[in-house]
């Protein structure tokens, strides 16, 4: 634990502006951090002006590659801000994407088959909420709805995630499922608990004790839908991983009015937002 090759740490800065209408002008990325936090953006919106920067900065902390690489720091990221314009032009997230990714049919049909069998329409239990996130990566289009509550105490609770995939002809779609469910839990475990900090040039954390991870009754349910097409494959082992912490960030926006922008993932009570 204390003598490893790291998942890199980055930040990020954006910038974006909406019309009258709401609909997004302009959108500015600034992303700092060592080489493999650099990589895995994608940006399939119709937005008609886009400045992504990157400047690499060496921490100084040995980095290696962690299942989905950039993808997952840089889908947070993404999905996180796309969120926030939503609700500033006062619309829907689901529709707000929607709209956006009319020259990206396939990004858009996972959005929309995982809003259609999560229900994003109908009423949830009292307590819960939802939040939605789609990402491309390794070939794959992935969208995810979670649905989440919060706790009195202010920890986040996970019960439902729905899944759909597109990875082109589904060789083996048992494979894919398992994999996305694995790609969930391994998200899930690394966006609500997974964090190695670093005093005096050394990793604090040890052992599971101070470095949990999710447990068999954290775990959600979850749904896997796949769409059916006969592109050439595209990866599964790892574009699960990125729509899970954002769409968690923005179903915990909907419980509390409150965004949070760092990883791991803390109620807003706890002053991670």
């Amino acid at each position: 634990m204390r003598h490893d090759h790291y998942r890199p740490a980055s930040y990020t800065r954006l910038r974006a502006g909406l019309d009258k209408r709401g609909a997004p002008l302009a959108w500015l990325q600034r992303i700092v951090g060592p080489p493999l936090a650099l990589d895995g953006v994608d940006l399939p919106y119709a937005i008609p002006n886009i400045r992504e920067e990157h400047v690499t900065v060496d921490p100084g902390v040995p980095t290696g590659p962690w299942r989905s690489v950039g993808a997952s720091q840089n889908a947070f990221v993404i999905e996180s801000f796309i969120d926030e314009l939503a609700y500033a032009a006062k619309s829907d997230p689901f529709t707000f994407r929607q709209k956006l990714l009319r020259k990206a049919p396939r990004h858009r049909a996972v959005l929309e088959l995982a809003a259609e069998k999560a229900g994003w329409t109908t009423l949830l239990p009292q307590g819960r909420y939802r939040g939605i996130a789609a990402y491309h990566s390794f070939g794959s289009y992935v969208a995810q709805v979670a649905e989440v509550s919060i706790k009195p105490a202010g920890a986040i609770s996970v019960h439902r995630v729905v899944c759909a995939i597109d990875c082109g002809v589904a060789v083996n779609p048992d494979l894919i499922a398992a994999q996305m469910e694995g790609a969930i839990a391994f998200g899930l475990s690394a966006a609500l608990k997974g964090e190695i900090t670093i005093e005096h040039g050394r990793v604090v954390q040890a052992n599971f004790k101070d470095y949990p991870i999710l447990t068999c009754p954290e775990m959600p349910q979850v749904e896997v839908h796949i769409i059916a097409r006969q592109d050439e494959p595209g990866g599964v082992g790892e574009p699960g991983v990125p729509p899970i912490a954002p769409a968690v960030a923005n179903a915990v926006f909907a419980a509390t009015g409150r965004r949070i922008r760092r990883l791991p993932l803390r109620s807003p009570e706890h002053g991670n937002s």
